[in-house]
């Protein structure tokens, strides 16, 4: 299991690929989830957003996700990248890469992973709009439908 906060812009398929041939064998199932800034945010334009987080209980709130997840399906591995710092639309925030034997555990691990961090992990993001405006985000959007 691997845990790591990003101040810098990061390439998840890389990330996976150099996490899976260093550290992951006798899985069946690879389950990917990547999470990108979108460029509009509650009916505006975002231009960038800055993302910050309390280090240490960030990265300990990750961790405990993870292990809640293992306790629930058979995870064989895990890996969350998350960047915080300077963002701008298209790049990737989040990476949860989740390895298994079989796909249900995979699909429904790296799912519950990704909903716990959106709900539970001490980050705080603020937009920057094309007005110049700047804004806290104050809710999530629910992932278990569209909104």
């Amino acid at each position: 299991m691997a845990i790591m906060i990003r101040h810098a812009a990061f390439d998840p398929w890389q990330e996976i690929q150099q996490y899976q041939n260093l550290a992951t064998s006798g899985y069946g199932a690879t389950s990917i989830f990547i999470g990108t800034m979108r460029d509009f945010n509650d009916g505006d334009t975002v231009k960038a957003m800055t993302l910050e987080h309390y280090a240490g209980m960030t990265e300990k709130q990750l961790e405990k996700i993870v292990a809640e997840a293992k306790q629930q399906w058979a995870v064989l591995d895990a890996l969350v990248v998350h960047r915080v710092g300077h963002i701008l639309p298209n790049e990737p925030i989040v990476l949860v890469s989740v390895w298994t034997l079989h796909r249900g555990d995979a699909f429904d691990a790296c799912r519950y992973i990704m909903e716990a961090l959106k709900s539970h992990a001490p980050f705080w993001k603020k937009e920057l709009l094309i007005t110049d405006e700047e804004r806290w985000v104050t809710h999530n959007t629910d992932g278990y439908k569209s909104s």
